[in-house]
C-alpha cells in the first residue's frame, strides 16, 4: 500500500510518526527528572532548562532520519535536508548553552552572596557571571560558523576570506577598538578581583552597589534606586572607590564644625553613650578626636564602625543627628558662631614702644621683631636665604 503513496507523502508521515514518538520520549524523561529533581536540585535545574532544547533537538533529528531512511530522489530532498541540518546545529547549540547555563548555576549555588564576609563567594560570582557570557558567545560564534560551513558558496569564499582576512583584522580592530577594549576590560575586572557583584563603590560621586558586571559595561544599583551605567574600561583606567573590597565592615567619620567653648570630654562621653545605644555600630572602633581648630571654629571628628556599607551610611547619619541635638539641648555655647571686634579692646593704649636697641619710639610706630620672627632677615642664615631668592644685584 505504502508503495503506491507518493514519496512526499510517505516521508511526511513517517517524519509526524517519528516527532511524536521523540516527544513522547523526551516528555517520559522530563517527568523523571522532575521526580529526581525533588530530591537533587541539579535534575531540577536540567528539567527546567533542558526541556525546550532537548524537545527541539529530538524533533529535528527525527525528521532528518525519516528523510534519510524514506528518500532517494528528488529536486526538493537536498534543500529539505540542507534546512533540517541547519536545524539540527542550532539545537545542538542550544542544548550545549543550556548544559552550560546549568552548569554555571550549580557552580552558583554553591556560593551563596547573602552572608557576612562573602568575599570570595562574590568574587566567584563575578567570575562565573562573565564566563557565562563569553562561553555562551563562543557558542553562538561557532553554531554560525558550522551553519555557514554548510552552504558550498560560503566554502568557496573561505580562500579568498582567509587571503584578506590580514586587512579585514586591521579594520576591524581600527573600527571597535573601544568595543574590544570594553570586553577585555571586562575579563580583567572578572579575574584581577578589583571589582565584584554586589561590591559597594563611589563613582562619579555617587554611591552605589555592583548590580551586575557584563563584557561591556557595568550596572550600579545606586542608593535612591536609580541605575548607573558605565563602560567596563572605566574602571580599569579612572580611580573609584570601592568600600568592600577587602571586608564588608567599614569605618566611617561624622564631622562637625563647633565653637571653642565645646566641651570635648563631655562630647566624647555622649558619642561612646550614642553608639552604645544603637543596635547599628557593630563594637569595633567608637572614637571622638579635635582635628582642626582655625577660622574661629573647632572641627570635632567621631569615627565609628558597622558591619557593613548601608548600616554605616544609617550610624553616620544616626550619631551627626544626636550629636547635634546634644549640643543644641545641653551646650548652646558650642555651637558655631562669628566674632567681631568693631571697637578695638577697650582700656588698652599703646602709647610707647621701644626698639630691639631700647631706642624709644613714637606712638603707633611699630617696634622691630626679633630674630626668631624673621625668615629672611635679622640673622646671617636669613640675609643668605634672602640673597637667594632676591638674586644677585647688578653691583655684584
Amino acid at each position: 500500500m505504502f508503495d503506491e503513496l507518493p514519496d512526499a507523502v510517505v516521508t511526511l508521515v513517517t517524519a509526524a510518526v517519528s516527532v511524536l514518538v521523540a516527544l513522547v520520549v523526551v516528555q517520559i524523561l522530563h517527568v523523571v527528572a522532575r521526580r529526581l529533581g525533588r530530591r537533587a536540585q541539579l535534575f531540577e535545574q536540567i528539567a527546567a532548562r533542558l526541556h525546550r532544547p532537548v524537545q527541539c533537538l529530538a524533533a529535528v533529528l527525527a525528521v532528518q532520519a525519516s528523510l534519510h531512511a524514506t528518500t532517494t530522489g528528488g529536486d526538493w530532498r537536498g534543500p529539505l535536508l540542507h534546512a533540517v541540518t541547519v536545524l539540527v546545529i542550532a539545537s545542538v547549540a542550544w542544548v550545549v548553552g543550556a548544559l552550560l547555563v546549568i552548569l554555571e548555576d550549580a557552580a552558583l549555588s554553591r556560593f551563596r552572596t547573602d552572608v557576612e564576609n562573602n568575599k570570595r563567594n562574590r568574587r566567584v560570582h563575578t567570575q562565573i557571571m562573565v564566563v557565562r557570557r563569553v562561553t555562551v558567545a563562543v557558542v553562538v560564534v561557532v553554531a554560525l560558523g558550522a551553519v555557514l560551513v554548510t552552504f558550498p558558496t560560503a566554502r568557496a569564499a573561505g580562500a579568498s576570506l582567509l587571503a584578506s582576512a590580514g586587512i579585514a583584522g586591521v579594520v576591524a580592530a581600527l573600527a571597535a577598538q573601544s568595543v574590544l577594549g570594553n570586553v577585555f576590560a571586562g575579563v580583567q575586572l572578572a579575574f584581577s578581583d578589583e571589582l565584584r557583584i554586589d561590591d559597594v563603590v563611589v563613582v562619579e560621586g555617587e554611591w552605589g552597589r555592583v548590580e551586575d558586571i557584563t563584557l561591556s559595561y557595568v550596572v550600579l544599583h545606586l542608593w535612591d534606586d536609580r541605575r548607573l551605567t558605565l563602560p567596563t574600561s572605566y574602571f580599569t583606567t579612572k580611580p573609584f572607590q570601592n568600600w568592600t573590597r577587602n571586608e564588608s565592615a567599614l569605618l566611617g567619620a561624622v564631622e562637625i564644625d563647633v565653637d571653642w567653648a565645646v566641651p570635648t570630654e563631655d562630647m566624647r562621653r555622649e558619642l561612646r553613650h550614642v553608639c552604645e545605644g544603637t543596635d547599628l555600630w557593630d563594637g569595633r572602633a567608637c572614637v571622638f578626636q579635635v582635628t582642626d581648630a582655625i577660622g574661629g571654629l573647632v572641627r570635632v571628628r567621631a569615627l565609628v564602625t558597622a558591619r557593613d556599607a548601608p548600616t554605616l551610611f544609617d550610624l553616620r547619619c544616626h550619631v551627626r543627628e544626636r550629636l547635634v541635638q546634644w549640643l543644641r539641648e545641653n551646650h548652646p555655647q558650642a555651637l558655631p558662631r562669628t566674632r567681631a571686634d568693631v571697637t578695638g579692646i577697650p582700656g588698652v593704649r599703646i602709647d610707647k614702644v621701644e626698639n630691639l636697641n631700647g631706642r624709644e619710639l613714637g606712638p603707633g610706630a611699630v617696634a622691630d621683631a626679633p630674630d626668631d620672627a624673621r625668615v629672611f632677615s635679622g640673622s646671617a642664615d636669613g640675609r643668605e636665604r634672602s640673597a637667594a631668592f632676591a638674586g644677585r644685584s647688578e653691583d655684584t
